[in-house]
């Protein structure tokens, strides 16, 4: 279903942060236990004078996950640049775009959009994480779906604030190292609002449908990514894809243009970073499929 292709983690946009916000500060938050070592999915694409580090990243983790280690580490001090999907941006720009993307127009509310009954469904979710009945009136379905699907991961301890693309930001701003993005964040936010406004509402309706089994499917999802068992991972990310237009424009054509602008890289001299979201990097049609039909092989590291 699309809930699951639009996992939090296989395609959390940038619009998240104000996820954070919106978690009532009363709402208990818990250690998420992680054991055993970490050794996520790696892989490297090279010629003569260029090398490529293709990682798979994890938008939300919990504390505890000492994931920067290894050969993961090693190549990315190696690198001269890193590239992540969006480049970093500053909140004001943020907000902008999501005022752009994610408002409905003047005298349009979402709770009106709704039946009787998935109205109460959909008040009664607000109501279990302490938030009133108008909290996303003012805001299009796929925003309020996203914005939902992270809440019980919060609560339960994961944050962006630990996940992979915070931290690599950190190490790669502390090295004064250049750092680009494959795509804006005006592009990702528009691929959700170019849906039409019934399939965002089936979108949002299936999040609210999965929020009961979110930590245990994301449990699954950070282990998969924790043993670098990057098929099951996709599998778990992208599984029960129904509806080929979606899949199409979040996932399949950004990978071949992530693998285009690859290969084009390659042109140049120099070491890069890659960090994109785990999904794009296992599975049929992921970026290494890309590359491949592209001519361009890539070999596993870690």
């Amino acid at each position: 279903m699309i809930a699951r292709l639009l996992s939090p983690f296989a395609l959390l946009l940038a619009a998240a942060a104000p996820a954070q916000q919106s978690l009532p500060t009363e709402q208990p938050v818990v250690a998420v236990p992680v054991a055993g070592d970490v050794h996520p999915a790696l892989w490297r694409v090279a010629d003569e004078d260029t090398t490529i580090y293709l990682f798979g990243t994890i938008h939300l983790l919990p504390q505890g996950l000492n994931w920067f280690q290894g050969p993961l580490a090693e190549t990315f001090a190696e690198a001269d640049e890193l590239v992540t999907e969006i480049p970093e941006i500053d909140p004001q720009n943020s907000q902008a775009v999501l005022l752009k993307r994610g408002i409905l127009p003047a005298g349009q509310s979402l709770r009106d959009q709704m039946s009787p009954k998935e109205r109460t469904k959909f008040e009664q979710t607000l109501a279990s994480f302490g938030l009133p009945p108008a909290a996303f009136d003012r805001f299009k379905p796929w925003y309020a779906a996203v914005v939902l699907s992270t809440l019980p991961l919060q609560r339960s301890g994961y944050s962006l604030a630990n996940g992979v693309e915070a931290d690599l930001a950190r190490r790669n701003a502390a090295l004064g190292r250049p750092r680009i993005g494959l795509e804006t964040l005006d592009y990702q936010l528009a691929l959700f609002d170019a849906f039409k406004p019934k399939i965002q509402r089936r979108y949002l309706f299936e999040v609210i449908a999965a929020l009961p089994q979110i930590d245990k499917e994301v449990s699954e999802m950070v282990e998969a990514w924790r043993v670098g068992d990057a098929a099951k991972l996709a599998t778990l990310m992208n599984a029960e894809q129904d509806d080929p237009a979606m899949v199409a424009a979040l996932l399949t054509n950004r990978n071949k243009a992530w693998a285009q602008w690859i290969k084009t890289r390659l042109e140049r001299p120099g070491v890069v970073f890659v960090a994109v979201g785990a999904g794009h990097l296992g599975g049929k049609g992921s970026v290494q499929d890309q590359l491949h039909a592209l001519g361009v092989k890539s070999a596993r590291v870690q």
